[in-house]
């Protein structure tokens, strides 16, 4: 890849969060239809392609990875495929690995006059990169559970609801990427070529594969916050029956001094200070050695 002064015939031409200036002097160079260029600008746009007077719109979803105060935030961003006679122009609200990639040569093998192919390879990046944020989540919630088991505290909870809260965004762009490559493939919008048909086999073998994966993440990290739940309701019970036992052995004392500091005549041995204390210590034992045996204690 190599950088160009001004746009030449066969060139790919990036739009990272263009202002209006910049749309309407692409659109006036290039003869572009405004609605495509703006149409991925929309962060609600999903994944469809389109095509009028010989210019075809492809929108795919990307996965974009951010860090934030609570740590890794997962989500997806529409990337816009336009492609021309002459020219391919992708626009993006942010600058994302799979673009920054392509510029920065990382991918061999790739020709801008290659149209199709050149499609093609981008929604083969796309798809890795789903792939590789997918075992990036995989290992960040193996390392939750680590500390769940250790403490369980609201951080890792919440960090597990993030997580989750990903894999629903990345499942339904997976699905809505796998549709629109359903189209392609038919090609009748997009010219295929038969060397293209392997690679755009490949790209759907890794989007199929990434639904795959999303989904089983998605249940496994469901079912880990159930668990925990259940473990964290069942600890409360517990410490909630061992503060019971422990509140009922505490009122033995208070009842039996209580009979005693009346001014009730008749009590056994009430003349001595110690026994209403040996009373007392005899019936906490035979109520601690029932609760123990009922298993509330």
């Amino acid at each position: 890849m190599v950088r160009l002064d001004a746009v030449e015939d066969g060139c790919w031409v990036n739009l990272t969060y263009p202002s209006e200036d910049e749309l309407k002097t692409v659109s006036a160079i290039l003869g572009v239809e405004p609605s495509f260029l703006r149409a991925a600008l929309d962060e609600e746009e999903t994944s469809r392609i389109d095509s009028e007077d010989g210019q075809t719109l492809i929108i795919v979803d990307t996965p974009a990875m951010e860090k934030d105060d609570t740590g890794v935030v997962y989500s997806t961003l529409p990337l816009g495929i336009i492609v021309t006679d002459k020219h391919i122009i992708t626009v993006c609200l942010k600058e994302t690995s799979v673009v920054r990639d392509l510029q920065d040569g990382l991918v061999k093998d790739v020709r801008t006059q290659q149209r199709t192919r050149f499609i093609l390879n981008i929604l083969l990046l796309v798809a890795k990169r789903y792939l590789q944020y997918l075992k990036q989540i995989d290992k960040s919630y193996t390392y939750m559970e680590r500390q769940l088991y250790k403490s369980q505290r609201n951080k890792e909870l919440i960090q597990l609801l993030d997580l989750e809260k990903s894999l629903v965004y990345f499942n339904t762009s997976l699905k809505a990427n796998e549709v629109t490559l359903e189209k392609i493939h038919r090609g009748r919008i997009v010219t295929l070529y038969e060397e293209d048909q392997d690679l755009l086999e490949d790209v759907l073998i890794e989007i199929r594969q990434a639904i795959e994966m999303a989904q089983i993440y998605s249940s496994i990290i469901s079912g880990m916050m159930d668990t925990f739940a259940s473990f964290i309701s069942n600890n409360l019970n517990v410490m909630m029956k061992v503060l019971t036992s422990i509140t009922i052995l505490m009122t033995v004392p208070n009842i039996v001094f209580g009979f005693y500091g009346m001014n009730v005549a008749g009590l056994p041995l009430d003349q001595y200070a110690w026994f209403p204390i040996l009373v007392s210590v005899a019936i906490i034992v035979l109520l601690a050695v029932i609760l123990k045996r009922k298993d509330l204690f």
